[in-house]
């Protein structure tokens, strides 16, 4: 039996192969996918696009984007073109090799046809002898030794026979394995030179790219954003609870993603120090004199007067100031988003009893508020129509003076005559351009429904149960409402009275009132309010009577704290369709019998196996369509900002009456038509009718915002069973104070009239 032979490749074939196959899997996927396509645009898109100024000079501004992409492109092209020639080389030189290894033919080999006797087989090798011997000038030595072994093979019977039987004159031979590696890489005189490019590549190269790549990616969180900002946001936010809109926006001014030395991209020029002053000087309220460190850093004041400068539209130098504020722009709705992430995070951890001060619902809605501003390049006090193209101050004055339109949705319904004789100031493509735009933004619906899914009756809410408010956001045009008188108008958030009610709250904490509900954080006092000692226990019977017991804020915590382990609510990873009544018969709670007959039925429905399955399997396809959740809605109309846009919006639970956050802040990202989204909080400890308020913020408009009340009658739990022999606890517990079980952050309605009558 022939034996085995392992040899390193000496003509250089199967290396051949090993490279013709390596190059040609990278090859294939690499021409696909990178190939360089020239977009075609639709004429019906470009169309509808915007057609102001300001919009085509955004166009400018993303065509240029890339100065190498020209050069970058034509650089891909070349590479993937020079692949495909050295494919084609080696797929030459793989064919001639294996024709050359082809099948042994004696007959061809001297040309000859089979049938050919012996005399006319000898004159044809003596004939091609006198042509391929080595020692004619004709000669081929290579040649000379196939055609003395086909001779061979027809003459010899021995080699005739081994031809027959092997197919080889010589006989069977040894089985031949290649390595698909070039003899020169073992040679003795090489392998210096081998071991040392083996040891570059894998004890320099490749340690010193993944301890770069590791050294980049350490200092930025999974939004890539520095670690140290994350850091100086909780520093900040934790130092001010309480954070007005522009101290959220001096915040953002000082991330360190602005500052040359954590960031290689930022370009300090020379000309900074006359520009930046006189941009100072233009800009009233700016405080560049603030004394905190890192506000009042050079990189700080100048990213604060970029955004200020945004904010008012104002003009910038286009070689300098006008690239810096573009850079920081872009950088603007991460940054934000991360602030919002760091404010919920404080608040859990407050919660939580981590943190001793517990961040205001204002605060977060603050951080909210920069994002359409930066989008739109607009302060949040001006008029959502300046949002239109086309349209300035004058413009809105006369609207005023003739009809008295304050948002985008009044501005829709009016009729096309009234319109245009509001803005007869502009041209008729001015116009039409405007009223383009307009019909393009967004339209949503907005509506609640409340259940508690794991409770036998779902619509009835008792203390300490796990509520799940479902919001439904279906998305229309703003078209959908042109000259429609009859629309009602959406109910907008109403911060005006929140911050007024905020600033009453801070001037009463600073005059030493007595406040009439204690915080969640604030620890339990054990006396009352006299100097020392307990009240007497007839006062304390008698002020139960009078207000209902509050709800305790430690469940609340507990299961709002569960929710964000990873920054996000369980609303992502457990969503379902779960059947469930309207706001309102979960605010009924009369007990009636028709109203008891219905919670029964329903009950049973719930209890009955099949539907059971089916609300499971919705919450499992649910889960699994969230795991790859898209980040494409509807471009943004926002010719300020350098970048595209996508339409995103955030939806939470507040209390406004204690002005907590209940929910972690749901960043919607993919609502092209309609989105169900579930929003889980722990009701109230004890019994009373509680209103809540869910909001629904957008990042990239203003005057989209819009709140519905939540109002929940929270019944008394039932009793739990106590006749079990484990849970007899024959010790004596500790007597807890009453007072101590009563503080909480909400407010029941009662309560609430009371203290107001």
């Amino acid at each position: 039996m022939a034996g085995q032979k392992f040899q390193y490749d000496e003509s250089g074939g199967t290396f051949y192969y090993f490279v013709l196959s390596f190059l040609a899997l990278i090859l294939i996927p690499t021409t696909i996918y990178y190939w360089p396509r020239k977009k075609k645009e639709d004429p019906s898109k470009l169309k509808d696009e915007c057609q102001c100024a300001d919009c085509l000079k955004k166009k400018a501004i993303l065509a240029n984007a890339e100065p190498y992409r020209a050069l970058k492109s034509w650089s891909i092209k070349l590479t993937i073109v020079l692949g495909w020639a050295l494919l084609l080389f080696l797929t030459y030189r793989v064919s001639q090799f294996d024709y050359e290894m082809a099948s042994f033919d004696p007959f061809e080999i001297l040309g000859v046809p089979p049938t050919s006797s012996q005399a006319e087989i000898k004159k044809a090798y003596y004939r091609l002898s006198k042509v391929l011997h080595p020692d004619k000038e004709t000669g081929d030595e290579k040649s000379f030794m196939m055609l003395s072994k086909a001779y061979q093979a027809l003459t010899d019977d021995v080699a005739k026979e081994n031809y027959e039987k092997y197919g080889n004159p010589d006989g069977p031979g040894a089985m031949s394995f290649g390595i698909a590696l070039p003899s020169w890489i073992v040679e003795k005189e090489n392998s210096v030179w081998v071991l040392g490019l083996y040891g570059l590549v894998f004890m320099v190269a490749m340690p010193s790219a993944v301890g770069v790549w590791w050294y980049r990616s350490i200092r930025f969180s999974g939004d890539k954003v520095l670690l140290d900002t994350t850091q100086m946001y909780f520093y900040f936010i934790h130092k001010t609870p309480h954070m007005l809109l522009k101290r959220a926006l001096m915040v953002l001014a000082a991330s360190l993603e602005f500052d040359k030395r954590h960031n290689s991209q930022v370009q300090e020029r020379q000309s900074d120090n006359d520009e930046v002053p006189a941009l100072i000087r233009q800009l009233p309220n700016l405080n560049e004199k603030c004394k905190e460190h890192p506000l009042c850093r050079m990189y700080s004041i100048k990213a604060r007067a970029i955004l200020h400068a945004h904010l008012g539209r104002m003009p910038l130098n286009p070689e300098t100031l006008e690239r810096d504020r573009q850079f920081v722009v872009k950088k603007c709705p991460y940054l934000v988003q991360e602030m919002v992430s760091c404010v919920h995070q404080l608040v859990m951890m407050a919660y939580a009893r981590r943190v001793p001060r517990l961040p205001s619902i204002e605060t977060i809605e603050n951080c909210m508020k920069m994002s359409p501003m930066i989008i739109q390049g607009l302060w949040e006090f001006k008029s959502p129509l300046l949002q239109l193209p086309h349209l300035t101050e004058d413009h809105l004055y006369f609207m005023n003076k003739k009809r008295h339109v304050k948002n985008l949705q009044q501005f829709a319904q009016l009729k096309p005559e009234e319109s245009r004789v509001l803005l007869k100031n502009l041209s008729d493509f001015e116009y039409e351009n405007t009223m383009k735009v307009l019909g393009k933004m967004p339209l949503i619906d907005f509506s609640i429904r409340c259940e508690v899914i794991d409770d036998e009756n779902t619509n009835v809410v008792t203390a300490g149960a796990i509520v799940t408010v479902t919001v439904t956001l279906e998305r229309k045009d703003m078209r959908s409402l042109f000259g429609d008188t009859k629309a009602p108008e959406k109910q907008g958030i109403n911060d005006e009275a929140n911050e007024e009610a905020a600033a009453e709250d801070d001037e009463a904490a600073a005059a030493a009132v007595p406040a009439k509900k204690a915080s969640a954080w604030a620890k339990p006092r054990k006396g009352g309010k006299g100097k020392g000692g307990k009240k007497p226990a007839q006062n304390q019977k008698n002020n139960q009577k009078k207000a209902p017991p509050k709800a305790s804020s430690t469940a609340t915590a507990n299961a709002t704290a569960s929710e964000d382990q990873t920054g996000n609510s369980d609303a992502e990873s457990e969503m379902g369709n779960g059947d469930g009544s309207d706001v309102e018969s979960v605010a009924g709670g009369s007990g009636s019998e028709d109203d008891e007959k219905a919670n029964k039925n329903h009950s049973s429905l719930d209890d009955d196996d099949d539907e059971e399955w089916e609300r499971l399997q919705a919450k499992l396809n649910k889960r699994e369509r969230l795991e790859g959740k898209s980040r494409l809605s509807h471009t943004v109309h926002c010719p300020y900002f350098p970048e595209e846009k996508q339409e995103y919006w955030w939806t939470y639970i507040c209390d406004r009456k204690s002005r907590t956050l209940l929910t972690a802040p749901y960043h919607v990202t993919n609502l092209v038509e309609k989105e169900e989204i579930q929003l889980k909080f722990t009701a109230p400890r004890w019994p009373g009718v509680y209103t809540f308020t869910v909001c629904l913020r957008s990042d990239s408009y203003l005057g989209m915002d819009q709140q519905q009340e939540l109002k929940l009658d929270v019944q008394k739990a039932p009793a739990p069973p106590t006749d079990h022999p484990q849970w007899d606890l024959s010790e004596s517990e500790p007597e807890h104070n009453d007072q101590q079980e009563n503080l909480s952050d909400y407010t029941t309605d009662t309560s609430d009239e009371e203290g107001s009558d």
